[in-house]
């Protein structure tokens, strides 16, 4: 994967939560996922998605940085004091996502899919 997922930060805070990612080659966001699951009570990954943030277009280049904010916000590019580019998405919760000690975030590469109408 060309994504890495580094760290959850303030799980719990709405407003403040956010999963913070790293680019390791150059890449367009939108062949990525993030999905919140849990640990089924063996320690292994449940297949049960509570939310799914799947990227826009957007290209990033190698050492950028990614973050998902699970708050309220404008999808936004800036750049750091030291210089860091960083991606910052919002999922538009009122709530905590990343609030139940068994939380954890799944990164998925989704190279090609295809959408059917349900009706």
């Amino acid at each position: 994967m060309k994504l890495r997922i580094d760290e959850i930060f303030n799980h719990g805070d709405a407003s403040k939560e956010h999963v913070a990612m790293t680019v390791l080659e150059d890449t367009n966001l939108h062949y990525y996922v993030v999905a919140d699951t849990t640990y089924t009570g063996k320690g292994t990954v449940s297949n049960t998605f509570r939310h799914f943030m799947w990227f826009p277009s957007t290209d990033a280049k190698k050492g950028e940085r990614v973050s998902l904010w699970s708050g309220k916000g404008k999808n936004t590019r800036v750049t750091a004091k030291d210089g860091t580019v960083w991606h910052r998405f919002y999922w538009g919760s009122e709530a905590p996502i990343w609030n139940d000690d068994g939380d954890a975030a799944v990164l998925l590469h989704v190279e090609s899919w295809k959408t059917t109408k349900a009706k």
